[in-house]
């Protein structure tokens, strides 16, 4: 696959009401912010100003009426990246406004196998989100228009088969 010459600062500075995120590998340890991983990983706390840049963008936005949102497939027992990523991350970024659902294959089969993880802007803008084999983000490719439809279609199938990260986390958080 070949990537986007746009990069997903530029999706985020142009979508006009909605963010969707299909989230599907287990670890991207390798990608973003690594060091909190790392201070995560060493048993530290949160630092205080964890995520901030990312949390005050989903307020503008937000406070803009645009929302932001998306479903994690996933199964447990979860692995060391997406207990940092569920436990700090998910929960900092829900105090920006960000919504956040759970899709657990834990005791069914995994409806989204072979889809790869994307954004969706305004139900018309695809990007696939590509990545190694060890979780580090390769970028971003835009499909055609065309294809808009086909991840519309996995959004809503996502959303109706996910629950709320909220509820899901009280049942299974760590």
């Amino acid at each position: 696959m070949a990537s986007s010459s746009r990069t997903l600062g530029e999706y985020f500075e142009t979508f006009g009401q909605e963010a969707f995120r299909l989230e599907t590998l287990d670890d991207y340890g390798k990608s973003g912010n690594t060091e909190a991983f790392q201070t995560f990983l060493a048993g530290k706390p949160q630092p205080e100003n964890y995520n901030e840049r990312w949390v005050a963008e989903l307020r503008k936005r937000s406070a803009g009426g645009k929302r932001i949102y998306r479903v994690h497939v996933l199964s447990r027992p979860l692995t060391p990246y997406l207990q940092y990523e569920l436990g700090w991350a998910y929960w900092k970024n829900m105090t920006g406004g960000e919504e956040f659902f759970i899709l657990d294959t834990t005791e069914q089969p995994n409806p989204f196998e072979g889809v790869p993880d994307f954004w969706l802007f305004d139900s018309e803008l695809v990007a696939v989100l590509n990545y190694d084999g060890e979780g580090g983000f390769l970028g971003p490719e835009e499909l055609p228009a065309d294809r808009a439809q086909e991840f519309i279609a996995h959004r809503e199938k996502a959303l109706a088969l996910a629950e709320p990260f909220p509820d899901w986390w009280a049942k299974h958080g760590q």
